[in-house]
């Protein structure tokens, strides 16, 4: 058959194909369509939350009455200042937001006639907070704060509790709940750090206990008070910029126990459990919150071995070796092989078989605990440029000054483990996940409290917030 008098067929159907001109037009894609409304059962779900949603909430306010009305049936206070009565000066009705709506009281006020300080017992009683989101609500929404932005967790509330809150109100709740969350913390450690309070020496002490100490940057404020508007048009004014020295280093610390550790698939490790402290721009400060949460789990006895994992950081070696006279100090593996690479991309060139492969030789040496070999090694070597040598030199120093810690057979053989990926994820986890997203610049008190939330909820205490009083944000 000639060229001429050919065909186009197709290859799985054996029918002539038509030519391009006689193909139909490509139509356009038709519009994804919504259903109508919910599924049924959905719809079904929220009938029945409308319509109990009421009773519950009027069920709630007959036990505030009648709390309220318990707690005032005995006679009047006495001023905690000079013994005295206080006199009764009536009540009036106040309100605060909970899960099923706004709740009403008239609790009554007493006042003392000598300092005038006021109480309000049934307040008091009941935990809460005239005019502000009090109960389980707060927590649920200082929740949804302390894992989102609060813009966003202001939405999320409406969408999963069925609460119109503001962006403030989210604030405010992380605040309140942060503030006592922080006090508590303080108050725990300053027990343990005590010279009269007893140590837990407990028999039941683990024989080792693993502690990672990192710091990452923080953005903080640059305006040292809270900007006011006059003007709508103001609130565009742009941020000055920020200058050196307004970031804070926040501390963080992990504490597990090497037999917790486990492999969920192959190359893959994790633990157990891992216990996570904080502290904003305080050396000092994460060594004892450290110290504390030790002796609060009972996890500091007279011969538990406290192996210390860090960058090679001196704040660290050094405050390690005051909290903790019985350690072993361990240079964390994968920072002493990135100066590695570090010198051999310098020194061979980017991308290099040949430094690629002098660099796994010298991790491989490290791992199997040859670091005197390594370091004779790295002298006998001839970088050919100045920023090389002096790569090589600072190389040598830091291998040097860190060799008693690179003992990395050993450590393995112990079950101690050699690398800080702990704290490095818990920076993740804490850090960055919400502080450290775009644009965004914390106050102190700020940080601090939210920190101290994140904290407590990593650790998995999120329930203890229940016996925690929320603080006044005047307070």
């Amino acid at each position: 058959m000639s060229g001429a008098a050919a065909s186009e067929v197709d290859g799985l159907t054996g029918q002539p194909c038509r030519a391009s001109s006689d193909r139909m037009p490509r139509l356009p894609s038709p519009r994804p369509i919504l259903a109508e409304d919910a599924s049924l059962f959905m719809q079904l779900e929220r009938a029945v939350e409308e319509e109990f949603r009421p009773q519950m909430l009027e069920t709630l306010q007959r036990k505030v009455v009648e709390a309220v009305a318990g707690a005032e049936s005995g006679s009047c206070p006495t001023c905690e200042c000079n013994g005295r009565a206080m006199s009764d000066k009536g009540g009036r009705t106040v309100s605060w937001l909970c899960r099923f709506g706004r709740v009403h009281a008239k609790p009554k006020r007493y006042r003392c006639d000598a300092c005038a300080k006021t109480h309000r017992p049934a307040i008091e009683a009941l935990g809460v907070e005239p005019g502000r989101i009090c109960g389980s609500l707060a927590r649920l929404v200082a929740l949804l704060g302390c894992v989102v932005p609060y813009e966003l967790g202001s939405r999320l509330a409406l969408m999963l509790l069925g609460v119109e809150v503001s962006t403030m109100s989210v604030w405010r709740c992380v605040q309140r709940l942060g503030e006592a969350c922080l006090r508590y913390e303080e108050a725990l450690n300053a027990h343990h750090l005590d010279s009269l309070g007893e140590p837990a020496q407990s028999a039941s002490a683990p024989d080792t206990v693993v502690v990672g100490v990192d710091g990452c940057a923080l953005g903080m404020q640059v305006r040292p008070k809270r900007r006011h508007f006059k003007r709508p048009e103001e609130r565009l004014v742009p941020l000055p910029k920020v200058e050196e020295g307004h970031f804070r280093e926040v501390k963080t610390g992990v504490l597990l126990l090497p037999e917790e550790r486990f492999e969920p698939s192959p190359g893959r490790r994790s633990v157990l459990r891992r216990v996570l402290v904080s502290c904003l721009g305080n050396a000092d400060g994460i060594f004892s919150a450290l110290w504390a949460r030790m002796q609060e789990l009972s996890w500091l006895g007279p011969k538990t071995m406290v192996v210390v994992v860090a960058d090679g950081a001196h704040w660290i070696w050094n405050r390690a070796a005051e909290a903790f006279p019985l350690r072993c100090e361990i240079l964390d593996f994968w920072h002493a092989v990135e100066r590695a690479w570090e010198f051999g991309r310098l020194h061979f060139g980017q991308g290099s078989k040949q430094g690629d492969r002098w660099a796994h030789r010298l991790s491989r040496d490290l791992r199997d605990g040859k670091v005197e070999q390594v370091i004779k090694r790295l002298r006998r070597m001839r970088p050919r440029t100045h920023e090389a040598q002096e790569k090589l030199d600072t190389l040598i120093g830091y291998y040097e000054s860190n060799k008693a810690r690179m003992h990395y057979d050993e450590y393995i053989r112990l079950g101690y483990g050699i690398g800080s990926g702990a704290v490095e994820s818990a920076h993740k986890q804490l850090v960055h996940a919400r502080l450290r997203q775009a644009g965004m610049r914390w106050s102190e008190v700020g940080a601090r409290r939210l920190l101290a939330l994140r904290v407590m909820l990593l650790n998995g205490d999120w329930d203890e917030l229940d016996r925690l009083r929320m603080v006044s944000l005047a307070a």
